[in-house]
């Protein structure tokens, strides 16, 4: 995994996350693969646990080549397309999850 630089502060959370990353277990040269190699590289990413951390980087960096976090090159900048006012990911993908959370708590208390 090839990693952009960093702030001291942002490096040390970074180094946190990328120990935990399932890809340091293989060839980093899988998942800069173009095309259609592209899917079945983000398998990789798939029961990992630092998935969202993982892609929350890439897209704060503006990281253009690779698979990171499950997301293609080309997902990736569709979410900066459709999202430009994003100044953090992470933050973004948190609340994206309290929300599902907060539905499947009123889904349930409603059935």
């Amino acid at each position: 995994m090839t990693l952009a630089p960093l702030s001291n502060g942002d490096s040390e959370a970074r180094l946190a996350w990328v120990a935990q990353a399932r890809c340091r277990e293989g060839n980093p040269d899988d998942l800069f693969v173009r095309g259609a190699a592209q899917r079945k590289a983000a398998t990789i990413c798939r029961h990992c646990p630092v998935q969202l951390e993982c892609g929350a980087d890439a897209l704060d960096n503006r990281v253009e080549f690779g698979v990171w976090g499950g997301m293609t090159e080309r997902q990736r900048r569709a979410l900066l397309r459709q999202h430009p006012e994003v100044t953090s990911w992470a933050a973004f993908f948190e609340a994206q999850r309290s929300r599902q959370r907060l539905a499947a708590v009123s889904a349930q208390r409603s059935s």
